[in-house]
């Protein structure tokens, strides 16, 4: 078994490289591959920031570059190689949305290690190799678990494949726990640990982690394709990243293609709801209690069956004595028919026997015996039913006239990303189900007299 070095000699070795056999990073960049360009602005930025990782000024850091722009070739598959060059005994784990595109990540800084360390012959995967004095390559995609191995630097690499991956709330999810539950778990102490990103979603693993109790550790580099004010380069607004490789008329006509809303994400690294023109997010103030509460209610908007892929919400709504409303919570599944009665259930022990539930019933006989099932399992809340009218979009614009007047707030939970990217990409966003759940709360809430529900109306 081969004796790892102390994690506090490891980082010695790394802070001394500059002094060591191993040339600085730039130098060993240019002797390792010559015929890169490694001297554009924006790469002498990036390889300064790595500096400050290797020195251990910064021990988490963001960097948003826009596509092929080589953050990858230089971040990803070099700076890893290098430091196992200054630390045989250095382990990395390499993270990708994938294990092919984390496989292919490996497979280049294998062929470097190859030409520069003294690797193990009998330790040579893809997914995994080694040096002889132990250090350790891994590659992981999304979800794959790198139990067992624990590592100085780790580094991800776009964990977000497309479009459709980066608009869905369970991948959004997958990709956060994985990071959470897998990756953060395996760093050892005084690691490192680099995220690389072109931009998205505002709820991707960099706006999660922006938005949590983390974001104080973090070190973030935004370098959009077309420069901006305060521009970290010190380009001029609209100058181009890399002019050589991508110059202002190219990323015009990619803007052209793409549209404002995914140049803007992809590119800019300034990702925002698309959306669908009732609802705009900025009407919606996050708070983090309701308000004093004169009525409230629970308005369930159920999947028309088990396997059309539709989501069931509960919206809890409040209202206090001054017209203000408060979206208080939000459940919101995929279940099975006997787990989403199970679930509604639950919630409503968990608001009370005091507040009254609302189903909207599903047209005919199906929705009917539906609603008359979770009905007899609330027996003992104040619970009714109602067959609604009119088009979705009809019912919504009570409930957005009083969001855009700002008479609509939302209580700070971990629902909230998932509830406004809906709002703001209705109608013409995939699911409607917290929507007209909303919809249906704000309708009972504003009438004059709310009568409490006792009995199923058919």
């Amino acid at each position: 078994m081969v004796q790892k070095w102390p994690i506090a000699d490891q980082q010695a070795l790394i802070r001394a490289s500059r002094t060591a056999a191993s040339p600085e990073f730039g130098t060993w960049l240019r002797e390792v591959t010559p015929f890169y360009t490694w001297s554009v602005p924006h790469l002498v930025h990036i390889r300064m920031q790595l500096d400050r990782v290797t020195s251990g000024e910064v021990d988490r850091l963001m960097l948003f570059l826009p596509p092929r722009h080589g953050k990858t070739e230089l971040v990803t598959v070099r700076y890893p190689v290098w430091r196992m060059e200054c630390n045989p005994a250095e382990t990395v784990i390499v993270g990708a949305y994938n294990k092919l595109l984390a496989g292919s990540f490996s497979r280049k800084a294998r062929r470097i290690a190859q030409e520069r360390l003294d690797l193990d012959d009998d330790r040579q995967a893809v997914d995994e190799w080694q040096t002889v004095q132990g250090g350790i390559f891994r590659a992981a995609g999304v979800g794959s678990g790198v139990t067992g191995t624990g590592a100085g630097l780790i580094v991800i690499d776009d964990p977000v494949k497309s479009r459709e991956e980066a608009n869905s709330p369970a991948y959004r999810e997958r990709v956060w726990n994985w990071y959470r539950d897998d990756l953060y778990t395996r760093l050892e102490p005084g690691g490192a640990i680099i995220l690389i990103m072109t931009r998205w979603h505002e709820d991707d693993l960099a706006g999660r982690i922006l938005a949590s109790e983390d974001t104080p550790n973090w070190t973030v580099v935004k370098l959009p394709a077309l420069a901006e004010e305060n521009d970290p380069l010190g380009r001029q607004p609209g100058a181009a990243l890399w002019p050589a490789r991508f110059d202002e008329t190219d990323l015009e006509r990619s803007r052209t293609v793409l549209g404002t809303q995914s140049f803007t994400a992809l590119y800019q690294q300034r990702p925002t709801a698309l959306e669908g023109g009732l609802f705009k997010r900025s009407w919606f103030e996050i708070v983090n209690t309701a308000p004093a509460q004169i009525r409230r209610l629970r308005y369930w908007d159920k999947a028309g069956t088990d396997l059309d892929g539709d989501y069931t919400a509960g919206v809890l709504m409040a209202m206090d004595g001054d017209g203000l409303y408060c979206v208080a919570d939000v459940v919101r599944g995929q279940w099975s028919a006997l787990e989403r009665e199970r679930v509604i259930r639950q919630t409503a022990e968990m608001d009370g026997r005091n507040v009254p539930i609302w189903l909207e019933q599903e047209p005919g006989s199906g929705g009917k015996e539906s609603a008359q099932a979770t009905i007899r399992s609330l027996a003992g809340w104040p619970v009714r039913a109602e067959r609604v009218t009119g088009d979705k979009l009809s019912r919504a614009q009570p409930f957005a006239a009083q969001a855009e007047a700002r008479n609509i707030k939302l209580v700070r939970g971990p629902w909230n990303a998932a509830y406004l990217d809906e709002l703001t990409m209705f109608p013409n966003g995939r699911h409607d189900d917290q929507v007209d759940a909303s919809s249906g709360a704000f309708a009972k809430l504003s009438r004059p007299l709310m009568r409490e529900a006792t009995s199923f109306q058919g």
